[in-house]
């Protein structure tokens, strides 16, 4: 199992120690998007109006709603990455079968071939026998 990393950071002006198995850089990536949270928050007309719970909520809500919306994009990419996949197993489907048409074609042209032969042989047998006649 990872170490423990704590990391004291900045968020929204107070100085916090985050602790957690993911690496230092991470906890750093965290705290800067809580900051811009804030920031963007505080940037909308009457945040600052607000009493500080409905603050806080207000930042929860938005920081949910970057969630789900996240969310809701990996499950289309995972939907579309389903299909991609079927998309390729269907491709190489049909690309096996083609493959096992082909190669049937290229026997039966094998067979023809030896057929000609056998007829062109014959014809020159048929030719001969007729000469010496």
């Amino acid at each position: 199992m990872a170490d423990k990393n704590d990391i004291p950071v900045v968020i929204n002006g107070r100085i916090y120690n985050l602790s957690g198995y993911e690496d230092t850089d991470y906890l750093q990536e965290v705290a800067n998007y809580m900051n811009s949270k804030i920031a963007e928050c505080k940037a909308a007309d009457g945040f600052r109006r607000l009493n500080p719970e409905y603050q806080n909520i207000l930042l929860a809500i938005n920081i949910a709603d970057d969630y789900f919306k996240v969310k809701n994009e990996t499950g289309q990419l995972a939907a579309k990455d389903d299909e991609k996949e079927k998309q390729i197993y269907d491709l190489r489907h049909e690309v096996i079968e083609t493959q096992i048409k082909y190669e049937s074609s290229m026997r039966l042209v094998e067979e023809y071939k030896e057929q000609v032969n056998a007829l062109q042989r014959k014809i020159i047998q048929l030719e001969a026998e007729k000469t010496r006649q």
